[in-house]
């Protein structure tokens, strides 16, 4: 069983655990995952909410939820977070994702490197600056998402007008958790899913280098993994699986939603950022309709207009991202993957990795 070079950084399993924001992959979690030999990956999102808001200069309401986009991506929290992942995992690398459609990407991104990230992975459209934001941090990685080979053609463009190309590339099917880099109608169709991208991103990498081409969306076992391995990729980036390990940040009613859920309760919504997103059936998501009287607090992200896309569709993503993270079932958001209503039960990370590479190294077909 091989591991993935990411530049200058050896990961010893072909396995990245997605970053999940808000709160699901924050220090607990991808430090024990870095522990256990594959990369942990912090969320950038919402960290103003970290410790009941304790590192957000300006709050609202009795649960201290930030106000602006300084604070929702508190540079001080996310070093703290980053601080809780070291005390886990020591120096074994850790990597940080950053979505590119939040508001003060440019600043977080450099909060990320201050607080010690190795890897920068940023998805949610095409960050064609993000070379430039780290020419100077030459220990640092950078790896983009794509759903395409013509997206990674046009990152590897940019970025190499500036001397960097990617450490490695992410493709995501449409079966991953949460936003979706597909229009409705073009999520479940063949032509879309990760099986029929792969090809192309493995051809288009090919005239850039020989980078890791990591697959993510739908991911579940290590027989997925071969499977995505004979088909050139290097490895995966698993998300919903983490959310059921007892290590994870996430709240235990968002662990519960998940164990108890069936393949039914899982629904495509309408996001604020103009995207579809797919969701646990909870009370939100049941009772969706559009809301004038939406307050836009946080500033979070760019294509919410400062709230006019959340009172369109019927919620603001970083209050119910924020619910979900504290357990509030009524108005939490909880994502989730394709697979969420596979799951049955907890495990621990290094169960779960265990599991995960068994056919990998008896390379069972």
């Amino acid at each position: 069983m091989n591991g993935i070079k990411i530049g200058q950084y050896e990961i010893e399993l072909p396995i990245f655990q997605g970053g999940m924001g808000l709160g699901i992959s924050w220090g607990n979690l991808a430090g024990t995952v870095s522990k256990n030999g594959a990369l942990g990956i912090i969320s950038a999102m919402g960290t103003g909410v970290y410790k009941k808001g304790q590192y957000a200069a300006k709050t609202h309401g009795e649960q201290n939820r930030p106000v602006g986009s300084k604070n929702a991506f508190s540079a001080e929290a996310l070093k703290h977070i980053f601080a809780d992942a070291r005390a886990i995992c020591g120096d074994k690398p850790l990597a940080c994702n950053i979505l590119y459609a939040i508001n003060d990407y440019d600043r977080v991104v450099g909060d990320a490197i201050a607080a010690g990230a190795n890897i920068i992975v940023t998805g949610a459209g095409l960050p064609l600056n993000l070379a430039t934001l780290v020419v100077d941090h030459p220990t640092v990685e950078i790896i983009p998402i794509v759903s395409s080979g013509r997206a990674l053609k046009i990152i590897c463009n940019r970025w190499k007008r500036v001397g960097r190309l990617p450490a490695a590339v992410i493709v995501e099917g449409p079966k991953s958790g949460g936003h979706q880099g597909a229009k409705y109608d073009e999520l479940f169709a063949p032509e879309h899913q990760l099986e029929a991208i792969l090809p192309g991103v493995l051809a288009e990498r090919d005239k850039w280098g020989d980078f890791p081409v990591i697959v993510a969306g739908g991911v579940w076992d290590g027989f997925d993994i071969l499977a995505f391995q004979k088909m050139g990729a290097a490895g995966v980036q698993m998300g919903t699986r983490f959310v059921a390990t007892y290590e994870c940040d996430a709240s235990d009613v968002m662990k519960q939603v998940m164990i108890d859920s069936k393949e039914e309760d899982i629904k495509i919504i309408s996001s604020p950022v103009g995207y579809p997103g797919r969701a646990f059936n909870t009370p939100l998501v049941q009772n969706l309709k559009p809301d004038p009287k939406i307050k836009c607090f946080a500033n979070c992200v760019s294509p919410c207009q400062k709230g006019i896309g959340a009172r369109a569709v019927g919620y603001c993503i970083a209050e119910s991202l924020a619910d979900a993270y504290e357990g509030i079932l009524e108005t939490g958001l909880y994502f989730t993957g394709a697979n969420g209503w596979r799951v049955d039960r907890l495990y621990s990370v290094k169960e779960l990795l265990d599991e995960l590479t068994l056919p990998l190294k008896n390379n069972i077909v």
